[in-house]
């Protein structure tokens, strides 16, 4: 892959019909994902081992095996959002031969995205949701099947995106289920749940009303336990709640005055994208 897109960087070049911001975010697509692959994939390809052996994953397992996931799907959703936002531009400027190049890479990352994504959600359902025995361990693997879920819905289109948007929905809904049940508002795990399902309601199902009123609730709710929060815990989970803060403050303009959902801007036209929790 790597020499795929340095191959479509040298034929740009060659060509000389894109501007320097458009090559320099090629150039930047490349070392992201060359540095995603020497950061994470050693990584996931060890604690997928781990993982297929059918017994439940300490909480340092479980820490690394989703932080060598969202370390190679991270650069490759990065790549999609930058090779779509330059395809765009070429299309605006009539460049039908730079459209066609960026396209056909576009899948290539799409395919990537869709082999890690499948990935993942296999061992969870397969393994890790099976081996599960605590509330807290039960919420992680349902909110990472959800976040995998929602980034297929992020290039998926149609039925395809619909399917895929349903599933993340299902996956969210399982973890807020036992989570408001095991976990204290004030866990981190909670809080980052919280976190990327307001972020699903905001950027898959176009809801910012949605995502600001589950964000609030998360905030609300965590503050009024703050006094309780353990100090093992107090970076974690207050860190998450400055993200839940900072993203209401973003989603905010996007409210209708009258309250409604009607006439919202379309995600693309955002010129901030909200934050999600790293694991």
């Amino acid at each position: 892959m790597i020499l795929e897109i340095i191959s479509i960087v040298v034929n740009l070049l060659s060509c000389s019909v894109i501007g320097v911001d458009g090559l320099g975010n090629l150039l930047l697509t490349k070392i992201t994902i060359d540095s995603s692959l020497c950061n994470g994939a050693e990584m996931v390809e060890s604690m997928k081992k781990v993982a297929k052996l059918g017994v439940e994953l300490t909480v340092e397992e479980r820490n690394l095996l989703s932080v060598g996931y969202k370390n190679v799907i991270g650069a490759r959703r990065a790549s999609w959002r930058i090779m779509s936002s330059i395809e765009q531009k070429e299309e605006s400027k009539g460049n039908e031969h730079n459209v066609k190049m960026i396209k056909d890479y576009r899948h290539k990352v799409e395919e990537e995205l869709c082999n890690i994504c499948g990935d993942i959600l296999s061992i969870i359902d397969t393994h890790l949701i099976p081996s599960s025995t605590s509330g807290e361990a039960t919420v992680f693997y349902y909110k990472m099947k959800g976040d995998y879920y929602r980034y297929l819905a992020e290039f998926k289109t149609d039925q395809e995106r619909k399917e895929s948007a349903e599933q993340s929905l299902k996956g969210y809904e399982a973890a807020s289920a036992t989570a408001s049940k095991d976990l204290p508002s004030t866990h981190p795990i909670r809080l980052g749940l919280a976190l990327n399902f307001s972020v699903f309601y905001y950027e898959i199902m176009n809801s910012p009303e949605r995502a600001c009123h589950l964000a609030k609730q998360a905030f609300d709710e965590a503050i009024a336990e703050l006094d309780t929060l353990s100090e093992e815990s107090y970076k974690d989970s207050t860190l998450i709640m400055q993200l839940l803060r900072d993203n209401l403050t973003l989603w905010t303009s996007d409210l209708p005055e009258d309250g409604g959902e009607d006439n919202q801007k379309a995600e693309e036209s955002k010129p901030t994208a909200p934050t999600e929790a790293e694991n």
